[in-house]
């Protein structure tokens, strides 16, 4: 392992009783944890060093500027230069104090006065006002990736009042409203966007992405001070300093700083007019290419780096080894070239100390897309140079914090197909904040570096480094490192290893505890879809010895009862592991004792030993995930933040990991226990206990495709690369005995309400909806009151509503078996939600909409309508409800096969949309009133419907399944 060595910080004493009770006994297992001992009241010393803190409920974003603020001495009778900055991250801190204390040193031509604000301290109040006040007597102001909009605004509208009384606003790559606030002498941004802007024209792009943007400004960054260099006009001389000063900025280094600031104060600070400030040209890096802290320089070709990298004399046997993995990494330029690269050395050196081989590549501008191909892409035979990609950075691949372009960033991982793993510095916490936190991560940085990166595939959102509060360097969480590392090279070894060696655990759950629910899950049909996965992975080339010919042989097989309770002795036992056994696999047990006692405990347990329950098929082990619960409250231990797994649930996973030796884990089914067991919520320690639990082991998980908000507690808790099954098809839940008499009553009302038989009928549908216990959703007049003609109408409506509602609730039927082609219900269900909704961005109208229009309604007046109750609104929300899933229905079946499955879709979609003759939705419409629709819209909204059946029918779900166990990319599922 790598000798790692991260910065210590400190821990006030007011911060001690702070700690979780779990901290003050001892059981993490952090390196370096605070003993009472040391903070006793008879202490001497002011503060606690430790170098890991605890979890607790820790506050967010507690540091503050004043650590960034340098006074020069007030002795000096040199004119004093006041810049104020505003950054996203930490990392300039320490570069640019480093240049202002050189520059005071010197006691030449200047004092500089500096204070910096991290973005997202702007949120409290007292900050912003000092910020303010600060900018009162600034001289020049300085921002510099500003992409968060209402604290964009908040410096927008502190800098615009100081704006012109300031030397110098210089705001470098932010939303336009800050950079707006653009001065330099003549030099303005203030018509940034619009075409008369002659600047901007500069950048000017035809359907290009802002993170294509920001690389076409890096190239131009490098050429342009050289043209405006001759032209003699102030405003040229004026964008020049401008782009220099950017050029400065993004080199990033104490003496690019140093030279940066002596160029826009000798040029700009009326005191020093007349005075010659000397300053160098800014030292340039390469914008992209690849960084090693040992190599001699950075390289811009991945050949010449593979030549150094082969002919290392520091380099163990295993890397020598052809057979060691490789890992790419994506790095910040930003923290290389300011020296912020403790972490990311961290991780380079104990992914070299595990054996495996690293091209850390890193980019300048916000598109890492182009350094991907360009340097982890063989571009002769097109295969990767790499067994997985970490993202070091925290940020979308395509885009940083800015805009981003997910089909980009997608494209470019199709082709780099491995593993996508997106780690995470810290950002708007420091170490402390974040140990202390029972959230984990500030939410603004799950916003920015958790659920963008997930849009392009991103995985495994484990915080890798910290930052210290006082320099705001970072530094690496020794801990967070390793599971990182360990991490990589497992997915990587899928990527290398043979089908026919590959282990996999296939992990079924129970719950409600002791309700004869084993190998139960949403929607799923669990034993039959394990059945038809592992045939499939049988035909692939797994081993999968001695599997069983049915999928009710299976059942009998691994629980012998298809009824059969977890505490039933008839569930198959896979492994008895001893209590010293379960001690030495398991870190962590001791911590479990203060809930469960001693090992082995009354669960999962024969008295003496741990019970695993399961079945092994060769490289196959198909287990039981031990119960979480109690019977009869099931939930009170799930969501209690003093809870533990119980040994029998830890021993498991110790089995999973550490006996069977799985090379993966397969969750089955929405969903088990893991993902939800005590922790921080996003950007656990290695005290939260999934963490824990799931250790080493690659974690693929099926979720049903209607519950993407537990998806993603499974994907951020557990680490898990989820894949989506699709539900049953879902059916209207219809009308029965009361109910079908009251649509009838209401029925006959409607035709002979003009008649003297309305008011009789009116009685008896208030009658017989009281019946219906309808009276307590709906407002009903007593029975007998006499009713005005004008409110009978009204009162059916209601009703009507109600019963619609009702009726048209959707109920699930069956069971769904992964890899089976989805039936026609499965498909138009799912299609007539998308077709519900309005996409005006891509001109696409929904099909309630267009059919609206044709009665020359619209259909948001028909919903408002028909939630009042009113009759001809409840009447024809239904027609168009109907003729919707008619339309649809029509056009689905032009696809299905004889067992009523959507197959072949691309060629029969091609035959149907191909020349607009017999279109089936027209063909259906046409026996309807709404015959008259418009037939471009109804195209328009059809072809989407098509590629998204395409989305529906294609075999993602056995096909991302193995292309995960592969060690292959799995592309995000859609997000209509």
């Amino acid at each position: 392992m790598a000798s790692l060595v991260s910065s210590p910080f400190t821990l006030p004493n007011s911060k001690v009783d702070q700690l979780s009770s779990l901290a003050q006994r001892h059981l993490f297992l952090h390196s370096f944890l605070p003993k009472k001992t040391n903070y006793s009241g008879s202490s001497s010393k002011a503060s606690l060093r430790v170098k890991c803190a605890a979890i607790g409920n820790g506050l967010f974003t507690q540091t503050t500027p004043e650590v960034r603020r340098i006074v020069p001495d007030k002795n000096q009778s040199l004119p004093t230069v006041k810049i104020v900055y505003v950054v996203l991250e930490a990392q300039y801190q320490s570069s640019v104090s480093a240049a202002v204390r050189a520059l005071n040193s010197n006691k030449k031509d200047a004092a500089f006065e500096v204070v910096g604000y991290l973005v997202e301290e702007l949120r409290d109040e007292s900050i912003y006002k000092t910020f303010c006040k600060d900018l009162e007597d600034a001289n020049i102001f300085i921002g510099s990736l500003i992409f968060v909009e209402e604290l964009a605004l908040k410096v927008k509208a502190a800098v615009e009042k100081e704006r012109d009384r300031l030397d110098a606003v210089l705001v470098f790559p932010s939303m336009p409203e800050v950079m707006r606030l653009n001065k330099l002498g003549s030099f303005s941004m203030s018509q940034l966007g619009q075409s008369k802007s002659p600047f901007f024209q500069l950048f000017k792009k035809k359907k290009q992405s802002s993170a294509g943007f920001a690389d076409s400004m890096l190239k131009l960054v490098r050429t342009l001070p050289k043209v405006l260099k001759y032209l003699p006009s102030d405003k040229a001389q004026d964008a020049r300093l401008y782009i220099l000063s950017l050029q400065f900025w993004l080199g990033g280094s104490p003496d690019n700083l140093q030279n940066f600031l002596k160029m826009i104060s000798g040029s700009y600070f009326p005191a020093l007019k007349g005075t010659k400030m000397e300053y160098s040209e800014p030292v340039l890096y390469l914008d992209s290419g690849i960084w090693h802290p040992l190599a001699p320089c950075m390289y811009d070709d991945v050949k010449e780096y593979l030549n150094w990298y082969g002919t290392r004399r520091d380099a163990n046997e295993m890397l020598k080894s052809t057979n060691a993995p490789v890992i790419g990494l994506i790095l910040q330029r930003s923290h290389i070239v300011t020296g912020d690269d403790g972490h990311y050395v961290a991780v380079i050196m104990e992914l070299e100390a595990r054996g495996a081989k690293v091209i850390p590549i890193f980019a300048g501008g916000l598109d890492f897309s182009g350094p991907v191909e360009r340097f982890l892409i063989d571009p002769i035979t097109k295969k990767p140079f790499v067994n997985a990609v970490v993202s070091l950075t925290g940020f979308a691949l395509v885009g940083g914090p800015a805009r981003q372009d997910h089909p980009r960033a997608v494209e470019a991982l199709r082709r780099l197909d491995v593993p996508y793993i997106v780690a995470l510095p810290l950002v708007f916490q420091t170490t402390e904040e974040w140990l202390n936190s029972t959230l984990g991560l500030h939410p603004i940085q799950v916003a920015l570096q958790v659920a963008l990166p997930e849009l392009d595939g991103g995985m495994e959102p484990i915080v890798f480094a910290g930052r210290d509060p006082k320099t705001g360097k970072s530094h690496a969480l020794h801990k967070r490192v390793e599971q990182l590392c360990t991490r990589a090279i497992k997915w990587a070894e899928l990527k290398r290893k043979t089908k026919e060696k590959k282990k996999l655990a296939i992990t079924v759950f129970s719950f409600p505890p002791d309700k004869g629910n084993v190998g139960t899950a949403a929607y799923l049909n669990v034993f039959s879809s394990i059945f038809s996965v592992l045939k499939d992975l049988q035909r692939d080339g797994y081993n999968v010895e001695g599997l069983p010919e049915t999928s009710e042989a299976l059942i009998e097989d691994v629980i012998h009862d298809k009824e059969a309770q977890f505490s039933s002795p008839n569930l198959n036992i896979a492994y008895k592991m001893s209590v010293r056994e379960y001690q030495s696999l398991t870190p962590y047990a001791t911590a479990l004792e203060e809930n469960w006692g001693k090992p082995p405990g009354n669960l999962n347990s024969d008295g003496e030993n741990l019970l695993v329950y399961g079945k092994q098929y060769g490289n196959v082990f198909i287990g039981v995930q031990p119960t979480f619960g109690y019977e009869g409250d099931p939930m009170r231990l799930l969501f209690s933040k003093s809870a533990s797994p119980h040994h029998g649930f830890a021993a498991y996973y110790s089995f999973v990991e550490k006996i069977f030796k799985s090379d993966a884990v397969l969750h089955f089914g929405t969903h088990g226990s893991l993902e939800f067991m005590p922790g921080k919520q996003v950007g656990m320690s290695d005290v939260c206990y999934p963490d824990s639990l799931i250790g080493n082991i690659p974690n693929v998980y099926y979720y049903a495709a209607n519950n993407p908000s537990e998806a993603t507690i499974a994907k951020r808790r557990s680490y898990a690369n989820t894949i989506s099954y699709l539900t049953p098809p879902a059916e209207n839940a219809g009308l029965y005995k009361g109910l079908k008499q009251l649509s009838e009553l209401i029925s006959s009302y409607q035709s002979l309400k003009d008649t003297g038989r309305g008011p009789q009928i009116v009685s008896s549908i208030i009658s017989t909806a009281k019946q219906c216990n309808l009276d307590k959703d709906v407002e009903l007049p007593d029975e007998g009151e006499e009713i005005p003609a004008k409110e009978r109408d009204l009162v059916v409506g209601k009703v009507y509503a109600k019963i619609m509602e009702i009726e048209s609730r959707l109920l699930p039927c069956g069971l769904h078996v992964i890899g089976e082609p989805p039936s026609a219900l499965e498909a138009v269900a799912t299609l007539v939600n998308i077709a519900a909704l309005d996409r005006p961005e891509d001109g696409i109208s929904s099909l309630p909409a267009i059919l609206a229009e044709t009665a020359g309604r619209n259909i948001e007046e028909v919903y408002r309508g028909s939630d009042k109750g009113i009759l001809k609104d409840v009447e024809l929300l239904r027609q168009i409800t109907e003729a919707s899933r008619g339309a649809i229905t029509s056009f689905v079946e032009r696809t299905t096969n004889k067992k009523g499955q959507v197959v072949d879709v691309a060629d029969k979609l091609s035959s149907i949309l191909g020349f607009g003759i017999n279109e089936p939705w027209v063909e259906y419409l046409s026996n309807t009133k709404f015959y008259r629709a418009d037939r471009e819209k109804l195209r328009t909204l059809f072809e989407f419907l098509g590629e998204c059946l395409k989305l529906i029918v294609a075999d993602n779900e056995l096909g991302s399944l193995k292309q995960a166990l592969e060690g292959k990319y799995v592309e995000p599922g859609p997000w209509w």
